[in-house]
């Protein structure tokens, strides 16, 4: 069985929970990301998405100086890198979520979106986590 630091990737791009929504729309627009690993000194607090800059702040006519940390899905899933791919698939469907955090020794080591899922996993992983997330209220 594949683990997902084999499809992870980890190539992370961080924000403080101080910076603002700007900072972080600014961020994501010069990486070509939509999300974000929410940090400080090492210490993951959370993620945030485009869409939770749209519908949790923008939607709701919030300044674009406010704090990501008012906007963050705060908690996101996490599990170690050795875990194989299909108990992750089934974790995030669990979750109703689109993307995980990969840690290794209790660090941030990568993350594992759906994409990740898409191109690198079989088929009974793909189709796990994407029933699980195509169902209204995912997050993340």
């Amino acid at each position: 069985m594949p683990t997902i630091k084999e499809i992870m990737t980890g190539d992370l791009i961080r924000i403080e929970p101080e910076a603002t929504l700007q900072e972080a729309a600014d961020l994501m627009r010069a990486e070509d990301v939509g999300f974000l690993l929410v940090m400080k000194e090492q210490k993951l607090h959370g993620l945030i998405t485009d869409r939770d800059i749209v519908v949790r702040a923008v939607a709701y006519g919030r300044d674009s100086g406010s704090e990501v940390r008012d906007f963050m899905t705060e908690h996101p899933l996490t599990l170690d890198g050795d875990t194989d791919v299909e108990e992750a698939a089934r974790a995030m469907a669990q979750r109703r979520v689109r993307r995980l955090v990969v840690t290794h020794v209790g660090g941030v080591v990568g993350v594992v979106s759906l994409a990740d899922l898409a191109l690198k996993a079989d088929a009974q992983a793909q189709q796990a986590a994407l029933e699980g997330v195509s169902k209204p209220g995912g997050n993340n």
